[in-house]
């Protein structure tokens, strides 16, 4: 369930809302699980699906660089490097909107990628589904551009979305002789984003929208749970929290202003007018970059100066404040948080925002925050894990998304 936050599951299990959830976590090991680092899908669904950190798997956000350059690239599903549980599955499996899993590839089983997905039929493995899916009126992502015109017709298309991906999964779910399925639901990360006052806010016109949609979503757990043995693995995700979100901070914004960033005045800036004497930029959410000679067209920074401006960085951020509240609650350097082979494309040190703070590395504002459309944002802190059954000595009390993997081993092993 993408974004959906402990406190959010719980409350909704305890009110009555999502009584299915309620019986599995009574009877269940429940744990509260940090994120990535970003704190977004990409990172915590690849480190999810692989076990690994992003050092090892090499996905680091929903956007990268093309080598030696400043054009801006989409990593996707042909650029994890490390496994997939599915991969290393020698038995039937049905992949149901996993996100950053397109283009999909060839498979034994079903696999149906999640957001980022552009084309179909690139979507969909094997690829004669893709007739079938049409005919459930089958959406690869709720349509979000539609929140910004109107908020009704935004729950009328995720309604739609939710509803064809629930006919698919009764499809695939009967017709395919499958040993492990997965379904993701992503469009609670697209509600939150636009309603999380909604339900906060027991008043607000959409209240009864948001807790209807969970309340569908349970009555899907509800069949799934009924319908496998005792002897099957139950397990529910997510990926990373939320929380109300009060203002966007734009990191570039800072760096121009401190002299950190230095672009071509060009009415559309982009990375790929970075000029020298560029010290650091930013990638979205907050991944900031060292303008490095060995690795960028117009690198200003030697090995020599890295240390000075990373703790000139850290400095700077560590004193950030907006109407006298604190913006970066941890700064981190990539050694603190990755290892593998891939650590040197991480960035050289990440952000991790205070509470209602989102952190943004859009270049054209003209301003350091913005009060945005979105009322939620990702959190870090608060993602789920649980697991039908009472595993409390297998499950650590602390743990992260890249342990999902690990653990689920861990359980089969056990028997």
């Amino acid at each position: 369930m993408d974004g959906v936050p402990f406190d959010l599951l719980r409350d909704l299990a305890d009110t009555g809302i999502m009584p299915h959830t309620k019986a599995l976590i009574s009877a269940g090991t429940f744990r509260k699980m940090h994120s990535s680092i970003p704190e977004i899908s990409s990172v915590a669904w690849s480190s999810m699906i692989t076990g690994r950190n992003p050092g090892e798997h090499g996905i680091f956000g929903f956007t990268d660089l093309a080598a030696n350059s400043y054009r801006i690239r989409f990593p996707n599903y042909a650029d994890l490097k490390a496994p997939t549980f599915w991969d290393e599955w020698h038995q039937k499996a049905v992949i149901i909107n996993v996100p950053a899993t397109y283009p999909v590839r060839e498979m034994n089983g079903v696999h149906i990628s999640g957001f980022v997905s552009i084309d179909i039929e690139k979507s969909v493995w094997p690829r004669d589904l893709v007739g079938t899916l049409s005919g459930f009126d089958y959406r690869l992502d709720v349509d979000s551009l539609l929140g910004h015109r109107s908020l009704d017709l935004f729950l009328a298309d995720l309604d739609k979305t939710l509803q064809a991906r629930i006919r698919a999964y009764r499809y695939l779910w009967e017709s395919q002789n499958w040993q492990l399925f997965v379904l993701i639901f992503t469009g609670t990360d697209r509600l939150m984003h636009f309603l999380w006052q909604a339900y906060e806010d027991k008043q607000h016109r959409y209240h009864d929208n948001f807790l209807e949609h969970f309340r569908k979503i349970d009555e899907v757990i509800g069949r799934v749970s009924e319908e496998i043995s005792d002897d099957d693995l139950l397990v529910m995700i997510s990926d990373h929290g939320f929380e109300l979100l009060e203002k966007d901070v734009y990191i570039p914004h800072l760096l121009k202003q401190e002299g950190f960033l230095k672009l071509a005045n060009t009415a559309e800036p982009t990375l790929e007018g970075i000029e020298r004497g560029t010290k650091a930029f930013a990638l979205d959410p907050a991944r900031i970059y060292l303008n490095s000679r060995e690795k960028y067209p117009a690198g200003s920074v030697e090995k020599t100066d890295r240390e000075k401006i990373l703790r000139d960085l850290e400095q700077l951020f560590s004193l950030l404040e907006v109407d006298g509240k604190k913006v970066i609650a941890q700064i981190y350097r990539k050694e603190q948080l990755y290892s593998g082979p891939f650590l040197e494309q991480a960035p050289d040190l990440l952000l991790l925002p205070t509470k209602g703070f989102n952190l943004k590395a859009k270049l054209t504002s003209h301003n350091l925050t913005d009060k945005p459309i979105f009322t939620g944002k990702h959190e870090q802190r608060t993602a789920f894990l649980l697991i039908r059954g009472d595993f409390n000595s297998i499950v650590p009390d602390r743990l992260d998304v890249s342990g999902v993997k690990g653990i689920i081993e861990t359980i089969k092993r056990a028997g």
